[in-house]
């Protein structure tokens, strides 16, 4: 498996929840008019501008864990590696909502419009997220194609710059993924170009091998805590 990826717009317009919460709104509480045309205003512009695409190419275990040794910066112990370890199948990815989202973040911040380019970031952020989401279950829908018999199987990403795994290790796996087929590159500090895009590696295993304690010394430093969400979704889908 190894494929460029195409979006239908519905599978990367980011739901209005989760854009306020982004932007540290309440989601049930009525927004002011000039709130409300703020969001419609950044919804517009998102429409317009965005041309999202990815790219999945499947590995063995052994080249993975080359690309995660990456440089030799990760946490001595991290749960992408032990999580890694146990998978059944992994896979590299990275998908991009393109160019045109961060131009017309540009002009906006050019134009001091700060009000909207703060709500479109937002949602642009939020869509990105998304667009990785959408990669997780057709990286799991596809391999169940295939014959996986895994009947509690989940397919979660990890992605360098979390988890202990070094945001260095951005180097290694664009080397062996090779996004430059979509227009995404990265910068000599590793951010990536367009910047509303994320990369990282795809772990299908049964979905018990996804649970960990965030006690690692790192997790104390992370500003996201995204895989607490992920994590509580995880136990409840378990118990289900």
């Amino acid at each position: 498996m190894n494929e460029i990826l195409t979006f239908t717009a519905a599978e990367v317009a980011p739901a209005r929840e989760a854009v306020l919460a982004q932007l540290g709104m309440p989601p049930l509480v009525a927004l002011p008019p000039r709130t409300e045309e703020l969001i419609a205003a950044a919804a517009a512009l998102f429409a317009e501008h965005v041309a999202p695409t990815g790219v999945m190419s499947e590995l063995p275990p052994e080249v993975f864990a080359q690309v995660y040794r990456g440089e030799g910066r990760n946490a001595p112990t991290s749960p992408v590696e032990i999580i890694a370890a146990r998978a059944e199948h992994l896979a590299l990815f990275a998908v991009t909502l393109g160019q045109g989202i961060g131009d017309a973040l540009g002009r906006l911040f050019a134009a001091e419009d700060f009000a909207l380019a703060y709500t479109l970031d937002a949602m642009a952020s939020v869509a990105a997220d998304g667009a990785a989401e959408t990669v997780e279950r057709r990286f799991a829908s596809a391999l169940r194609a295939r014959g996986w018999a895994a009947p509690d199987g989940a397919a979660l990403r990890y992605s360098p710059g979390y988890c202990g795994w070094d945001v260095t290790g951005q180097r290694r796996l664009f080397a062996t993924l090779e996004p430059g087929r979509i227009g995404l590159t990265l910068t000599d500090s590793c951010l990536m170009q367009p910047l509303k895009s994320v990369s990282g590696v795809l772990i299908a295993g049964p979905r018990a091998i996804h649970r960990f304690s965030p006690t690692y010394d790192f997790c104390d430093r992370c500003e996201t805590r995204t895989c607490r969400n992920r994590l509580v979704a995880l136990y409840t889908s378990l118990r289900a």
